[in-house]
């Protein structure tokens, strides 16, 4: 799923973003397996964890990145399709009914987070590195980030 040809995840934001993706991958493929095999209890266990690893991973790629990305122009209709899929996927995993939960309608939404990931993987970030300038690298980097290098 994560690319390792053009070096963005050297940029120390992009690295953290994808190591989160990694994580995200990694609850919604359990999740899918709980739901194939019937395992409701802990199917519901999961999508809570996954929208707890979602809801702070996009309000840092909206808020910073993509904040960035829309100031610069080039890629803003892009960052905008990018915020709306957001929208979507948390809309659908957060409205699920814990009563009489619509598993199919999961499993649809993990289909389009993983396309989601796998855009913002290929696209997105190797496009950013291009894109920005170093002060706007310089206001997104992760202060614990920014301490190491």
């Amino acid at each position: 799923m994560m690319c390792n040809y053009c070096g963005c995840r050297e940029f120390p934001l992009i690295g953290r973003l994808t190591e989160e993706h990694g994580e995200i991958g990694e609850t919604a493929m359990a999740l899918r397996r709980a739901i194939d095999g019937g395992e409701y209890g802990e199917a519901a266990t999961l999508l809570d964890e996954l929208l707890a690893q979602l809801l702070p991973h996009t309000a840092t790629e909206e808020s910073g990145l993509f904040a960035e990305l829309r100031a610069e122009g080039s890629l803003a209709e892009e960052v905008d399709r990018l915020c709306a899929e957001h929208d979507d996927i948390h809309g659908v995993l957060g409205a699920i009914d814990r009563e009489n939960p619509d598993w199919s309608a999961v499993l649809d939404a993990l289909g389009r987070l993983r396309h989601h990931i796998d855009h913002e993987e290929h696209g997105l970030f190797p496009a950013s590195v291009i894109m920005l300038p170093i002060d706007a690298w310089d206001r997104i980097t992760p202060e614990q980030s920014a301490a190491s290098r």
